[in-house]
């Protein structure tokens, strides 16, 4: 009977232990930013000051000062606004209208509109390249992405990548690696000539949107929204790994300072897996979040990261010409979701 107490107290221990050892959740809720206005919302996208956060949000752009936390102005007159790209060195922004086949440009200081540019169809995802100087405003749908001269906002060029494009990442070298959410493939292509590199298939993910790098091990992260990240070499296509993540992502975000791979699920968490090795990842936390909360940003400055949601309510009836109505926004509850280490 001794030895079973002692045992058993020994057993106690070691789980008391272990719990007491037990991992922190490597990301916590920091910040809450309540922002004003309903509406659906999309892409967000940090200065490379780390000073603004630009969120793209139902037909204008909501600006807020990340020293205070607080909305500071807004970009009018975007509608069904879904990205943002600025370009500090022209004094200029853009937001891409996915429903009018234009972009917006915008003054940074005065965040007075400058008019619009016709690009191809569902501008999406627009991003602006350091090294080739451009701003790439890539369609969701029909494979034509247009390409601006950040100065003038005049169309330069236009991409053909073959498919509905999603995400964009680059290696600050020329090669710009974009989702194609219809094909479940990354494509590379040239930022100067524009020419396809290279073609990636990522089954068994399946449409993928969210898109990260790490330049230093040149990994690719696709988040696919059949609930899996797929890891791809980028110099060679090789597919590296495939890990489970949660349901609805549509922003993936690598945090060098930690060498984590996290993604936004619209389910309302996000997934956290570890960089161990450039061909050795595994998942670490699951993090609730709040449904809805399903893009990401992350700081340049501070490594922490940036999601939005609102408090949803009950979907529409179905109707012929939108079967799979999305849920209602309750009123005065957008919100910007801050999470750091």
């Amino acid at each position: 009977m001794k030895h079973l107490l002692a045992a058993a107290a020994l057993t106690l221990l070691a789980a008391s232990g272990a719990r007491a050892q037990a991992p922190a959740a490597p990301y916590r809720l920091l910040h809450t930013i309540p922002v004003p206005g309903d509406g659906g919302w999309d892409f967000m996208t940090i200065d490379p000051a780390g000073e603004r956060l630009y969120v793209a949000h139902n037909a204008q752009v909501d600006v807020i000062d990340l020293k205070t936390r607080r909305v500071v102005g807004t970009v009018a007159g975007t509608p069904a606004a879904h990205g943002v790209a600025v370009v500090p060195a022209t004094g200029r922004g853009y937001v891409s209208c996915g429903r009018n086949n234009y972009c917006v440009a915008f003054d940074l200081k005065t965040l007075r509109n400058l008019g619009t540019i016709a690009t191809g169809p569902k501008p999406d995802a627009v991003f602006y390249d350091a090294f080739a100087r451009r701003v790439f405003a890539f369609s969701n749908a029909g494979g034509q992405s247009s390409v601006l001269d950040p100065a003038s906002g005049r169309v330069v060029g236009t991409a053909a990548l073959g498919g509905d494009v999603e995400v964009p990442a680059s290696d600050g070298q020329g090669h710009i690696f974009v989702n194609l959410e219809d094909k479940s493939e990354v494509v590379e292509f040239d930022a100067r000539s524009l020419a396809v590199r290279h073609r990636y298939p990522l089954a068994p993910g399946a449409e993928p949107t969210g898109l990260a790098f790490n330049p230093r091990t040149h990994r690719l992260f696709s988040g696919c929204a059949n609930g899996k990240l797929v890891v791809t070499d980028s110099q060679t296509g090789r597919q590296v790994a495939v890990l489970p993540i949660g349901q609805g992502v549509d922003g993936v975000a690598f945090d060098a300072s930690a060498g984590n791979i996290v993604t936004t699920n619209g389910e309302g968490t996000l997934t956290v897996i570890h960089e161990d090795a450039p061909d050795q990842y595994r998942v670490v936390a699951t993090i609730a979040t709040a449904p809805g909360a399903r893009t990401v940003t992350q700081s340049p400055t501070t490594h922490h990261l940036f999601t939005c949601t609102a408090d949803l309510g009950p979907a529409a009836a179905p109707t012929a010409d939108n079967p799979h109505p999305r849920p209602s926004i309750v009123p005065g509850t957008f919100r910007v979701l801050e999470y750091g280490r």
